[in-house]
């Protein structure tokens, strides 16, 4: 799996426990649960990203922008989750914060998928892609098990 299919599957996940997470109501266990796991996705997600995908695209000139924007973004996101741990579950302002961070990541993934995975197909090797994959889904996991400090994203 390259650097691309690995990024793309969390991607998914983002995006159907955010979809799922709007469809609840309330401060039920339902929106709990899955809120904790968006968010722990979210930052296994970043820290791996960053370290094994991103690192690499800051090293060129043509892509150093794009990758440092992209952990900008992941930075709004980290303040949006912070801002949410603070809000009651059950009042409307929680969910009106939410939609504003499920628009953040939409938007961030679609960022990532159009414009910059296009731009590191151009910089990296098959088998810098290739290496990219598995040393990032090893990062995953690991950070995903909760090898990681969680920062502002825990809450």
């Amino acid at each position: 799996m390259d650097i691309f299919e690995a990024l793309r599957l969390s991607h998914d996940t983002q995006r159907t426990l955010a979809t799922q997470i709007l469809q609840t109501q309330g401060a039920s266990p339902e929106r709990g649960g899955l809120f904790r796991q968006f968010k722990h996705e979210l930052a296994a997600h970043a820290a791996a990203e960053e370290r094994w995908f991103y690192r690499v695209l800051i090293e060129s000139d043509s892509s150093m922008a794009q990758a440092r924007h992209g952990m900008a973004e992941h930075h709004e996101m980290d303040e949006l989750v912070s801002e949410l741990n603070k809000i009651e579950m059950s009042s409307s302002g929680w969910i009106a914060q939410f939609q504003k961070l499920r628009d953040k990541v939409f938007h961030h993934l679609e960022d990532e998928e159009h414009a910059i995975f296009q731009l590191a197909g151009k910089v990296l090797t098959g088998k810098q892609k290739t290496e990219l994959g598995r040393d990032y889904e090893t990062a995953f996991a690991e950070f995903r098990l909760g090898a990681m400090p969680m920062n502002s994203a825990e809450g």
